[in-house]
């Protein structure tokens, strides 16, 4: 039947017939109404500069203090995270698993467990810009 966690209105489900994830659920499954749809968080600081050229980690690091500000606003936490695109300049395995590593080891990482994607892309909105976070979350009623 596959993996089946549940947390407060959000249940997460991993048919077995499908391949084995890297700590995400295929599944997400809302019971309650209310969400809160995230812009693209990036590692900008509060006065638009750019933080951590040319690093990735610290570039991580800013968009998950970001990240948490925001789901904060709307008085929601990590947990509370339903649906998750990570967006990383790239198209090198090892750099997307680096990334996904260092997301998974810090204050933002319950947002993974959901459903979750990471791409590779091109180029992001910000020059020097090497990630960019969306989080979609299920408010508490």
């Amino acid at each position: 039947m596959g993996d089946h966690r549940r947390m407060t209105g959000i249940t997460l489900l991993s048919p077995a017939e499908l391949h084995p994830t890297g700590g995400y659920a295929h599944i997400t499954v809302v019971e309650a109404g209310r969400t809160a749809h995230l812009a693209g968080q990036c590692p900008m600081d509060r006065t638009d500069t750019l933080v951590g050229e040319g690093d990735l980690f610290a570039q991580i690091d800013q968009v998950v203090a970001n990240s948490l500000t925001a789901l904060a606003a709307v008085d929601a936490g990590p947990e509370r995270v339903v649906r998750s695109v990570i967006y990383v300049v790239g198209d090198r395995p090892e750099v997307l698993a680096a990334a996904w590593d260092h997301l998974q080891a810090g204050p933002l990482a319950p947002a993974f467990a959901t459903a979750s994607t990471l791409l590779g892309v091109t180029a992001l909105g910000y020059t020097g810009q090497l990630v960019e976070i969306d989080l979609t979350a299920a408010l508490a009623d």
